[in-house]
């Protein structure tokens, strides 16, 4: 089963959810096209994404604020060289010649539903091995989750 939405958890004392993230045709991301992972490994880590960018995204909102991100294309930081062996399609080989990107696209919206701010993002880090330690170290999401971090922080200034 393919996730088509997740739902943040609630800004306290608000009936609506404060920020939803929808993935658009998941099978059809560059990095599930270029990966022989199954659609539930796929669900998983997508899940994870969704979770964080919602954490994430709920402290840039105020005033009963809600933020909706469609999510249109992800091909993860490295890639899989099915070449090397057996095991080749189950490593992935972080190089900086395979950065992470991500396409997006958002609506922001007041607490009465008018449109605030919106548009589409194609985010990009071709830096993204030259970076000192990052929060995320560890985790295999981390070079996107520092990219969506920093889109955030970007595109609706600093976490409150």
């Amino acid at each position: 089963m393919a996730i088509a939405m997740v739902w943040a958890t609630p800004v306290a004392g608000a009936d609506v959810q404060a920020v939803q993230v929808r993935y658009e045709q998941a099978g059809n991301f560059t990095e599930s096209r270029r990966t022989f992972e199954s659609e539930r490994q796929r669900d998983g880590w997508l899940a994870e994404l969704a979770r964080h960018i919602e954490r994430q995204a709920s402290r840039h909102l105020t005033g009963g604020q809600r933020l909706g991100i469609t999510v249109t294309d992800i091909d993860r930081a490295g890639e899989t060289e099915p070449w090397r062996g057996p095991r080749g399609a189950d490593l992935r080989i972080v190089r900086d010649i395979y950065p992470p990107r991500i396409d997006l696209r958002f609506v922001l919206r007041d607490s009465t539903g008018a449109v605030l701010r919106q548009g589409e993002r194609r985010l990009r880090d071709i830096d993204f091995m030259t970076r000192p330690g990052s929060l995320h170290d560890g985790d295999c999401l981390r070079y996107e989750k520092t990219l969506l971090d920093d889109w955030l922080d970007r595109e609706f200034g600093p976490a409150a």
